[in-house]
Parts: structure tokens; sequence; C-alpha cells
């Protein structure tokens, strides 16, 4: 069932969103060569706690930490460790969901440590500009593969491949809600959006063949073939005009 929130709860997304945009902010200043990525985790679960929220991602199916963090062939779900030291080069995918008074947001974001390669700069870039585009396409009346295939059809003109196992979803009270949201298919299909969804849109990327899999500690997600993979994400309400990115500042909102 698809959830339609109320001023109430969209008020309590909207303060997790914004929350953890700010963190997401301060992590950059920490992020360097020589650092763990289990640093980076325990300063954002800090942070976390700081501002009210519950780090969702702690507990979550047995999951030990607040964060996932991914570095390049990685896509989803890296888990946090002491042995993972970031290096000049190294392309970092921090993925974070937190809880205010019981609502949830969810949001990805990519960083570069030092002299990162051209082309992973550019698979960052795309992977963002699919999620700008297809963030402004979550209005009352389109559906869900509307999103969908604007994010395929940038993508794959830009010469990447899209994950077609992983996808987007609707969020509130819970992580994982309806609807689902793939990053591939064709428009016009799929449920109508309506004004107070709210929805976890979240391109994921790969600079060659689009295939994954799951690593042997159960949860980090990696390309086949080692190529490099971007993944970003917001939480999104959808409104009869332009939605609101609820895990943006409101002075780094889309631009219509």
């Amino acid at each position: 069932m698809i959830v339609i929130k109320n001023k109430g709860a969209i008020e309590k997304m909207r303060k997790a969103g914004h929350s953890l945009a700010q963190i997401m902010q301060d992590v950059r200043y920490l992020l360097k060569s020589g650092i763990s990525t289990l640093e980076i985790d325990s300063f954002i679960e800090k942070k976390i706690l700081e501002f009210g929220l519950k780090p969702e991602c702690k507990g979550y199916a047995g999951y030990k930490y607040a964060t996932c963090i991914s570095l390049n062939d990685g896509l989803v779900h890296g888990i946090p460790s002491d042995k993972v030291i970031l290096k000049s080069g190294d392309f970092v995918k921090i993925d974070v969901v937190a809880s205010y008074a019981g609502y949830c947001a969810d949001m990805t974001r990519y960083f570069f440590i030092e002299n990162v390669d051209i082309e992973i700069k550019r698979i960052a870039q795309v992977a963002q500009f699919a999620l700008d585009s297809a963030i402004k396409l979550a209005v009352e009346g389109n559906r869900i593969s509307d999103i969908s295939a604007c994010v395929q059809k940038i993508v794959e003109e830009n010469g990447f491949g899209v994950v077609r196992s992983f996808a987007g979803h609707g969020i509130g009270r819970n992580l994982h809600e309806e609807p689902e949201i793939p990053n591939f298919g064709k428009p016009g299909l799929g449920p109508v959006l309506r004004s107070g969804m709210t929805l976890a849109i979240e391109p994921m990327i790969t600079q060659g063949g689009f295939d994954v899999r799951v690593m042997a500690d159960g949860w980090t997600v990696k390309t086949v073939d080692g190529g490099i993979a971007a993944h970003v994400e917001d939480t999104v309400l959808v409104t009869t005009g332009m939605p609101e990115i609820l895990t943006r500042l409101p002075d780094s909102a889309v631009e219509g």
C-alpha cells in the first residue's frame, strides 16, 4: 500500500532530511587520505544522535553500522571498517538513513578523495544529472515509470549502464515502502503519483556492464566486471508543483 503523508509526517521527514543534509555537508571536511571508513561512520552516527535522530541502518536486518560506505567498484551496502583506508583517487559513496519521531529520510552522496580520474568525475556527474532530472518528474499526475525512464535515458545516452537488481522506493515510517522505483523502464506505467507521496529516488549506474554481485560478507555489492559504480539519492516529496527535496537544505533545491 502506498501511504500518503499528512503535514505532521512530512514535517518530521523534513526535519530528518535537513539534518542529514547538514551532516553530509559537515562530513566532507573529514574525508582525506588515511582515514578509515569506520571513522567516517562513527562521525556520522555521533552527528545523527546530536541532531536527535535515530540511525535507521543500525540494526536493520542485523546490520551493525549507521551508514553504508562504498568505494570505487562498490555500488551499495559497503560495510564500514577500520581496515578500509581512504587514499587519493578513491570515489566514495555514503548512504545514510535516519528517522525523527518515527519518520525516515534516506540519502546518498558521493565524494572524491583528492586526485580522481576524469572518468570517475564524469560518471558521478551523469548520476547526479539523472537524479536531478528525475526528481523534477515527481509531481502529481505523473507515473512512477516516468522517473524510471528518465534515469535510464540519461544514463544510457552517456554510455553508462543502469543497474537492474536494485531500485528506489517509497519511504516514511519504514525505510522501504511501496512503490518500488526502478531506474529503467518505459514511461507512462506504474502507480500514478499523488501529492503527499514520499519517494527515495536513487540512480545506481556503472561504467561497464550493469551486472553486480553481493560479496562474501553478505552486504557489500560490487560490479561484476570491476567497473566504477555511482550511486546518489534523495528523499523527495511529491507535490502538485515543484517537488520538495527533503534531504537537501532549502538553498540547494533543484531549479525548474
